[in-house]
C-alpha cells in the first residue's frame, strides 16, 4: 500500500507548504510507509495528479490525502473516483474543512496524521455530475453565484470564516434572488421560481451553515432544498432558518425532496452557475447522480455522528 499526500498551498494560511510536508514525511518515515508528495500548482492540478498516479500504480492499493481545505478534497475525490483500487483522506489545513465536520465531535482526530493513516476505509457517497463532482455540496442559484463571489473577499486580510460567505451573500442579495428552473427530480418535475437549489451529502458548508443537519454521506440520498423565490424583506429570515437547519419553519418557502438524480436548467436557456464543494463550474444544464462507495479514510473507528448524538 501506498500512501500519497497531495498538499494544496493555495489553502489555508499561505506559506504553509514546507510545514505540511514536513508533517507528511515524517508521519510517513515514523511508520516506515511507502509514500510520495505532490504538490498543486493550480486549479484542477490535484485531479491531473491523482488520475496519473493511479495510472502509473500498477494495481497497488493506493491511499491519497487531501492535505488543505474542502476544494482540495473535492480535486482528490474526482481524480481518485472510480478507481477499485484507492481511498481518499482528508488531513485539514484549509479554512472550512466542512465535509468531515459530519463526523462530530471526532472531527479533531483528522488533524493527527500518524492516526489517519493508520485509519480504516469507510463507504461514503459522491455526486457525479457532467460537469464535475461533488463530496459535499451542490447548489444552483445565489447560493453558487455567492461561492464564486467568496473568491474575492477570501483575498482580503482577516476576511476568514463565515465572513467571505457573508459578505458575498449581501452583494448578491443587491443583485437578485431568483430565477426560473425546469428541475427534473427522480423523473418528477419541479419546476418554478427559485433563490436556490442546493443538494446536501453531507451537512455543513460556507464556513458554518448547515442546511440539512441529518444529511448522511452513507445513506444512499441526496438531501435536496428547493428554496423559492424570496422577496429582499423576507430574504434575511428564511436565510437565517436556512444557516441554522431550521427550513422546515418556512414550509411555503422551502421544499426538502429526497433525490438520486437530478436535472436542472434555467429558464431563459442561460449558463447554471453551479457550485460543487466550493468549486464554481458554468454549464447550460446540470445532470447528477448519486453514486455509492467511495472509499474514504477516517481514523480508527471514527463514524459519522448522528443527529442526536
Amino acid at each position: 500500500m501506498k500512501h500519497i499526500f497531495l498538499i494544496n498551498p493555495a489553502a489555508g494560511s499561505r506559506g504553509r507548504q514546507a510545514e505540511l510536508a514536513g508533517v507528511c514525511r515524517k508521519a510517513a518515515l515514523e511508520q516506515n510507509l511507502e509514500y510520495e508528495i505532490l504538490v498543486t500548482e493550480h486549479p484542477g492540478h490535484g485531479v491531473e495528479l491523482v488520475r496519473k498516479a493511479c495510472l502509473q500504480g500498477g494495481g497497488q492499493h493506493l491511499r491519497f490525502y487531501a492535505c488543505g481545505g474542502d476544494g482540495t478534497l473535492n480535486e482528490v475525490a474526482r481524480g481518485a473516483f472510480g478507481m477499485w483500487n484507492v481511498a481518499v483522506g482528508h488531513f485539514p489545513a484549509g479554512t472550512g474543512n466542512d465535509f468531515i465536520k459530519v463526523f462530530g465531535r471526532q472531527m479533531n482526530r483528522f488533524s493527527h496524521l500518524p492516526e489517519l493513516t493508520k485509519g480504516e476505509e469507510l463507504p461514503v457517497d459522491y455526486v457525479e455530475t457532467n460537469c464535475g463532482g461533488a463530496v459535499n455540496v451542490l447548489s444552483v442559484g445565489i447560493d453558487a453565484r455567492v461561492a464564486a463571489g467568496m473568491r474575492k473577499y477570501k483575498r482580503l486580510p482577516l476576511c476568514r470564516g463565515q465572513w467571505p460567505y457573508v459578505f458575498s451573500a449581501a452583494e448578491n442579495i443587491v443583485r437578485g434572488l431568483g430565477e426560473g428552473y425546469q428541475v427534473i427530480i427522480d423523473g418528477k418535475s419541479y419546476d418554478g421560481d427559485y433563490s436556490m437549489i442546493f443538494a446536501a451529502n453531507g451537512r455543513w458548508y460556507g464556513g458554518g451553515f448547515c442546511p440539512v443537519p441529518d444529511a448522511d454521506p452513507q445513506d444512499g440520498q441526496l438531501d435536496v432544498l428547493l428554496v423559492s423565490k424570496v422577496g429582499r424583506m423576507t430574504a434575511a429570515k428564511v436565510v437565517g432558518a436556512y444557516k441554522k437547519g431550521l427550513g422546515y419553519q418556512y414550509p411555503q418557502y422551502i421544499k426538502r425532496v429526497p433525490a438520486h438524480e437530478i436535472e436542472i436548467r434555467r429558464r431563459d436557456g442561460k449558463d447554471l452557475c453551479v457550485n460543487l464543494d466550493g468549486e464554481i463550474a458554468y454549464a447550460p444544464r446540470l445532470q447528477a447522480v448519486l453514486r455509492q462507495g467511495m472509499k474514504f479514510i477516517v481514523p480508527q473507528g471514527v463514524r459519522v455522528e448522528k443527529q442526536d448524538q
